[in-house]
């Protein structure tokens, strides 16, 4: 791909990354908020991919999408009277946080456009994910699988003190 798409692309999920982080703030239903967090974390995904960090956009996609906001969507929907409660937001404070964001925008769009930005021209990056499981499969292995025992007594542990409370 040419050095267009590339940058049609991230312009793309930068734009998915930054609409629905503004729609996330702003939405009054909980329920809304947390579904336009599910696109804002796939579009940082997409955006690790794209600087070659193809590992890290896997973990983002199984940790925060397949891990937390499945629990805060299941945790929000399993309880009976929150789906439709209206998050309560005061208009006190609208006027300095204006204020602000629009110093702080004038700041960020002077530096942009004054500063002199150097490009060199450089390959599309090589995945990660191999390296990365050679070494963990490898030289890490140990270590590796000490981690997933704590983990496991971790587990077992959380389990047993819930049980005993209950």
């Amino acid at each position: 791909m040419n050095d267009l798409t590339y940058n049609i692309i991230f312009y793309l999920f930068a734009a998915i990354t930054v609409l629905s982080a503004f729609f996330v703030v702003t939405n009054r239903n909980i329920v809304y908020s947390a579904f336009f967090l599910l696109f804002t974390f796939f579009g940082v995904a997409g955006i690790y991919v794209l600087l070659g960090a193809d590992f890290v956009a896997i973990v983002q996609l199984i940790v925060y999408v397949g891990g937390i906001l499945i629990l805060l969507l299941f945790g929000v929907m399993l309880t009976n009277k929150i789906t439709n409660v209206e998050i309560k937001s005061g208009t006190i404070n609208i006027y300095p946080a204006v204020i602000g964001v629009g110093l702080l925008s004038g700041a960020l769009l002077a530096a942009l456009i004054t500063s002199s930005w150097k490009t060199f021209p450089t390959e599309a990056p090589l995945p990660t994910t191999a390296a990365l499981g050679t070494m963990l499969l490898q030289e890490y292995a140990l270590i590796f699988e000490l981690l997933g025992i704590i983990l496991l007594i971790a587990l077992i542990g959380a389990a047993s003190i819930a049980r005993r409370e209950a």
